[in-house]
């Protein structure tokens, strides 16, 4: 008897690592029984933890959604389980299938699309900078002998450093590990600057000790599409996340849940982000895609 269950338990990992292997995600999930969202513990109203193991935000969200259609489509309530990820291992840990569904806050472009896969748009943000309220500045030039803090693993200063009203100021970066580091070196006085997503500099502002004490300031330095990853050439799985989401846009769920999350209170101290939907978020929902981020500095 032991022999046959320890042959149906080889079997079982044999079948589950395959699945893994292949990238057939629903697959794996009906094997193993379980699925591994991605969440991120400080970017904005996006992703975000509660403590105690709990996640929040308007992608968590939308990856639930994702979730209960993939439990319809293998007939049983899976378990989700929750990895913290950063902007440095979110990519490795979603190819290597650790990951199954990263719902936290990444930019979809051109490179990233070479190693990973991303759902149709459910967010275009607009990359911007914060300050504290006193500081008198209000742009990019006045940031020139200036400590600009920004976090590992994004791109934001790289937008930075080529934006046309960036040439000539000499600006040194410093690096926080996560969104909340970042926002920590600010808060100290250790960076003059925090260079970011909006609604992450937004979210952090309303989570602080004094939020009147920052603002966010000065030229939009990118505009770009975020969305959640899933890992490349799984075109069932796509299929039935870009489904979901395009269904949700469709019934004007996503503007609810949009509203939900950055316009109303949200936990855990009924904070408001204030960031009502943008013309670029509004367009992506009317029209879903996966369009990389150089498919929008082109218009």
């Amino acid at each position: 008897m032991k022999k046959h269950l320890l042959a149906f338990a080889v079997a079982t990992t044999l079948a589950t690592t395959a699945f893994a292997q292949s990238n057939d995600t629903i697959a794996k999930v009906k094997a193993s029984g379980a699925i591994t969202m991605g969440v991120r513990d400080s970017s904005g109203a996006l992703s975000y933890t509660l403590g105690d193991g709990k996640y929040a935000g308007y992608h968590v969200e939308i990856c639930q959604r994702i979730i209960d259609n993939l439990d319809k489509a293998i007939g049983k309530k899976s378990e989700v389980k929750y990895i913290s990820v950063t902007s440095q291992n979110r990519i490795p840990l979603t190819q290597n299938g650790t990951v199954d569904i990263e719902c936290g806050s990444t930019t979809n472009n051109a490179t990233r699309q070479k190693d990973v896969a991303f759902v149709n748009t459910t967010y275009v943000e607009e990359v911007r900078i914060a300050v504290k309220a006193n500081s008198g500045i209000t742009s990019i030039a006045q940031l020139n002998g200036k400590n600009v803090a920004t976090t590992t693993g994004t791109t934001s200063v790289q937008l930075l450093r080529k934006h046309e009203r960036a040439t000539g100021v000499d600006f040194k970066e410093v690096f926080g590990k996560d969104h909340a580091d970042s926002f920590l070196l600010l808060e100290s006085g250790r960076a003059e600057a925090f260079v970011m997503d909006g609604q992450i500099l937004a979210g952090n502002i309303a989570l602080s000790k004094a939020p009147a004490d920052y603002k966010i300031v000065g030229e939009v330095l990118s505009v770009e599409p975020i969305a959640i990853m899933i890992r490349k050439d799984d075109p069932a799985f796509k299929k039935l996340a870009d489904d979901t989401v395009n269904a949700m846009a469709k019934s004007g769920e996503l503007a609810k849940l949009y509203d939900k999350w950055f316009v109303q209170p949200i936990p855990p101290k009924n904070t408001r982000v204030g960031l009502p939907a943008t013309d670029y978020t509004k367009a992506a929902w009317a029209t879903p895609n996966d369009k990389p981020v150089e498919e929008y500095v082109k218009k």
